[in-house]
């Protein structure tokens, strides 16, 4: 049986990001792929160092555009960018491992462009990888013969091989399982808490924005804009499930925001 009053994740709590240096500042004007259609109106967010910082909204609504825009993997029509960090990286919802590498060679690919010999490279990778509970059986197969938890988790090995100062999550958790996602939920938050690593993460997910976030928005559609900010009063060490529930009835308490997830009903569940 699940203890509805064990927390979600046994994480140091989160302490106050306003009095931490700012690591990423995004401001859009605006954002469109056809002149006439605008993508994205005016939306702001400013990222701390050590903070993590969700955007929930619905599908369609702009959430990736911006975290790509954030990213610098593509240019907002009209906008300004500042980041301080030395190392970024990204973790799509696909593993987008390079299937003609091993698992070893993927992971050791993103230290390819840092000052580091072979050896060094492969001798971090497999740090890396160890701590992220694969053997060395493991690490000479190729994606096609992983699993697709194991792939992910693969993908975010290589993310965090760099030691990223930055880190953007594009929905990277929303094909596994419950189980498999708490580990990898672990092992980014040991960054955040060990290495003040600060996240900018995209989900569809409220209860995992919850769990996981300092700050979650909420984005609004036609065009996408942020609709709601709402900081997560809770230390992660206090996040339960049962209290999970309540921040995000709390949440969805909000008509506006409800609407926007077709919960208005939110009690009823069919």
């Amino acid at each position: 049986m699940l203890n509805d009053t064990a927390p979600l994740l046994s994480v140091v709590p989160s302490g106050a990001a306003d009095t931490k240096p700012t690591v990423l500042s995004v401001s859009v004007e605006d954002h469109r792929y056809h002149p006439l259609q605008q993508t994205l109106a005016p939306s702001a967010l400013e990222l701390k160092k050590g903070e993590v910082v969700s955007i929930i909204g619905p599908s369609g609504c702009g959430k990736s555009t911006f975290l790509r825009i954030a990213a610098g993997l593509i240019e907002a029509s009209s906008g300004k960018i500042s980041s301080a960090a030395d190392r970024t990286a990204i973790l799509f919802q696909e593993h987008r491992l390079l299937p003609w590498k091993s698992l070893l060679n993927n992971i050791s690919f993103g230290l390819q462009g840092q000052k580091f010999s072979k050896f060094q490279r492969m001798k971090k990778a497999r740090a890396v990888a160890y701590a992220m509970g694969f053997t060395e059986d493991d690490l000479i197969k190729y994606p096609s013969e992983l699993s697709g938890g194991m792939r992910q988790r693969g993908a975010l090995a290589r993310a965090l091989a760099v030691e990223p100062d930055l880190l953007f999550l594009d929905e990277p958790f929303s094909a596994l399982d419950i189980g498999r996602r708490r580990d990898l939920y672990r092992l980014v938050l040991h960054e955040v808490d060990e290495k003040q690593c600060s996240v900018l993460m995209v989900t569809h997910d409220v209860t995992e924005a919850l769990a996981l976030s300092d700050r979650v928005l909420v984005m609004a559609p036609d065009p996408g804009h942020f609709a709601k900010e709402y900081e997560v009063p809770l230390a992660r060490s206090e996040r339960t499930r049962r209290n999970l529930l309540e921040l995000e009835a709390s949440l969805l308490a909000d008509d506006r925001i409800a609407q926007l997830f077709n919960m208005s009903n939110w009690e009823q569940l069919v």
